[in-house]
């Protein structure tokens, strides 16, 4: 069982957004990392401890890492949009007003933006809004340039367009997740706490995202960009050709750190190699972190 966290709600143009907050006991000045989780799923996704090592809030705390794991609207106890007004662009709006109380609340210097599949999505359209926040970088996993035709994702986007799904565990599992040896059983268990119905429209809008999202946003991002496939991925295509064209596409950001997250399926934090990916994530944070300061510096 996921462990209690403190539970933060704000308000945006009316609408409730709530959050999950965890931090270590004392401040560290380190970024706050600020999360957003895909489709299926609530913030939860980031307390689930795919290894020994714990879930991704463990890891960040334990390495002094304020963390704020938002419910998207429509999840948790955040407020359920109208099906017409539930648009990927209506959650980065809403989420980056959200986003902008918690770095006020929480009084933080400087933010770190982590978003899984849909999270991942709308994350990177907050970084290429160029949000009023002091937002140093961004980390997108599960999610990159393709999406192959006739797969998963196809499939789960053609069904009705204004319902709300809640597929069975062994549905969800088969795309979830990787091969058997990929994964813990007590994973497994932790990632079917953190499943919840999901409203259709956006796993419509999903498979089209790279077509008529990406190519827009990705030069608008100016800030450096960590990107992770996995690779026994069931929605994307994560060859090294799709990685590095994914990479290709951020030509404003500072640097870019693409990659294949190895012994993984689409929701890599869960999986026991799920800490690799978390380790890298952080790293790459103490990067950003090192060339916001020396940008503060020259100017």
């Amino acid at each position: 069982m996921a462990r209690q966290r403190d539970l933060l709600t704000f308000e945006v143009d009316g609408h409730k957004i709530t959050a999950l907050v965890a931090g270590p006991a004392e401040p560290t000045g380190k970024p706050l990392i600020a999360a957003l989780h895909g489709g299926t799923y609530t913030a939860r996704y980031f307390d689930v401890a795919g290894s020994p090592d714990g879930s991704f809030l463990d890891v960040a705390v334990a390495h002094g890492h304020p963390v704020v794991a938002f419910d998207r609207p429509g999840y948790g106890g955040s407020t359920v949009l109208e099906p017409e007004a539930n648009t990927f662009t209506r959650h980065a709006e809403l989420l980056n007003g959200a986003l902008a109380q918690a770095t006020e609340h929480l009084g933080a210097d400087s933010v770190f933006l982590v978003g899984h599949s849909i999270g991942g999505m709308i994350a990177l359209m907050i970084a290429a809004s160029e949000p009023g926040i002091p937002l140093i970088g961004v980390s997108a996993t599960g999610m990159g340039a393709v999406i192959p035709s006739g797969g998963a994702a196809e499939a789960l986007g053609s069904l009705p367009a204004d319902a709300t799904v809640d597929l069975p565990y062994d549905q969800r599992d088969q795309v979830m997740f990787g091969p058997v040896h990929t994964y813990r059983t007590e994973g497994l268990r932790q990632a079917h706490e953190s499943y919840a119905p999901t409203p259709v429209r956006e796993l419509v809008q999903a498979p089209q995202w790279p077509r008529e999202h990406l190519p827009h946003l990705a030069p608008k991002v100016r800030v450096p960009v960590h990107n992770a496939l996995a690779e026994f991925d069931a929605l994307w295509s994560s060859g090294p050709e799709n990685v590095a064209r994914f990479a290709g596409l951020f030509t404003a950001a500072p640097f870019v750190d693409a990659s294949v997250a190895r012994g993984t399926g689409h929701c890599i934090d869960h999986h026991t190699l799920g800490i690799a990916t978390h380790l890298r994530q952080l790293a790459f944070a103490e990067e950003c972190a090192h060339w916001a300061a020396r940008q503060k510096d020259e100017t």
